[in-house]
């Protein structure tokens, strides 16, 4: 179950913030990442680590990697998951609120304009030379995003997540699997590995 932490991450110099300052910082952090974000919910990742994890300082790098892969394996856009979880993980419910609004307002305005000229710049040779440069830069965002979580994992030095990921990869990358299934037989693993551990140590006690 996912729970806040031991004390509260809307924290600082020690001094707890005013809940309404706590809310408002989650719910503009998320507005102000979604609005200029393009490329989609995995782009929009190192920018959540960056701001919450480096800026703020509310989630530190592991638990951060945690609710990503809580996030990509959940229903549904990327981006709205991993707002819901930041926002509960740091202010409960209401920041979760905080958090979805945010990240759902931008799109909704962007695309309510959008699709009333798309009609007339849709063939437009400018746009689409615009759009092609936007997904290079996409690209190696997401390359930024794999390369982050890649270390987070390696950072553990434990032998069982690195041969899951490089197996995940490789049923991807080389036999072209399911990700779905890929997903749940990553956490399949993981909970047995989980339950052995528990097991082994209620034998230890």
């Amino acid at each position: 179950m996912l729970k806040r932490g031991v004390g509260s991450p809307c924290t600082r110099k020690g001094e707890p913030m005013q809940k309404k300052n706590c809310y408002l910082t989650l719910f503009l952090s998320t507005l102000k990442l979604s609005a200029f974000t393009f490329g989609g919910g995995y782009v929009i990742v190192p920018l959540m680590r960056r701001r919450f994890v480096e800026g703020l300082h509310w989630i530190d790098e592991n638990e951060m990697i945690d609710l990503i892969a809580i996030a990509q394996s959940s229903p549904g856009p990327i981006a709205v998951n991993a707002s819901i979880i930041i926002g509960y993980r740091v202010a409960g419910v209401l920041g979760a609120l905080c958090t979805i609004l945010g990240t759902v307002l931008p799109p909704l305005v962007i695309l309510s304009l959008v699709s009333l000229v798309y009609a007339a710049f849709r063939d437009n040779a400018i746009v689409n030379v615009v759009m092609g440069c936007m997904q290079a830069g996409v690209a190696a965002v997401i390359c930024d995003v794999v390369i982050s979580m890649a270390q987070g994992i390696l950072k553990l030095k434990k032998a069982l997540p690195i041969i899951v990921m490089v197996l995940a990869f490789v049923g991807q990358a080389v036999f072209h699997l399911n990700v779905i299934l890929i997903i749940v037989l990553c956490g399949l693993i993981g909970a047995i590995n989980t339950l052995q551990m528990c097991k082994k140590g209620g034998q230890d006690t």
